[in-house]
């Protein structure tokens, strides 16, 4: 792998993609839980997806069940919840494992980019975010509790930040 563009994630619908479309966008990257209590975020989640896609955000939404087992479902389960509950149209992937063995890829790299708290890679909790620039490099790592509209400034910056090739 050399990019994360490079990456391959299920769909929550099933379907196997690179994040190579994404190239030029800006990222927000979230591992999610549905019976958490940071799961009122999907509606900022929702928001900040609405009022910045058109200008090149894309948010991805990662399900996972290791923390607490918050997110027991099937992933068809998920998808109804969040669209039923918080009207999630960003996209959503299949769940995952983000911390241990079997970390996705994806998780790996994103850790390996942007370390939590005293350099520690692993991921604490439900809800964390990480924001990817447009060249595919990972800018910040937030904690679960720092609410999406917090991170309104850091997106414009870089939706309004001209992306340079690699």
């Amino acid at each position: 792998m050399s990019t994360i563009f490079d990456i391959s994630c299920q769909t929550i619908q099933g379907k196997e993609e690179t994040l190579a479309e994404k190239k030029g966008k800006v990222l927000l990257i979230v591992n999610t839980a549905s019976q958490c209590g940071f799961t009122p975020q999907f509606r900022e989640l929702e928001d900040l997806y609405k009022k910045y896609h058109a200008q090149g955000l894309e948010i991805l939404e990662f399900p996972c069940n290791q923390f607490g087992s918050q997110d027991p479902g099937r992933d068809e389960d998920i998808l109804a919840f969040c669209q039923t509950n918080y009207g999630v149209t960003f996209p959503m992937f299949a769940k995952i494992e983000v911390n241990g063995p079997a970390a996705h890829p994806l998780f790996q790299h994103l850790k390996a980019a942007a370390p939590g708290i005293l350099g520690s890679e692993a991921i604490k909790w439900n809800f964390t975010k990480f924001l990817v620039d447009k060249t595919g490099a990972v800018k910040e790592r937030y904690a679960p509790a720092t609410k999406p509209s917090d991170l309104e400034p850091a997106i414009n910056a870089l939706l309004n930040t001209p992306a340079k090739p690699a």
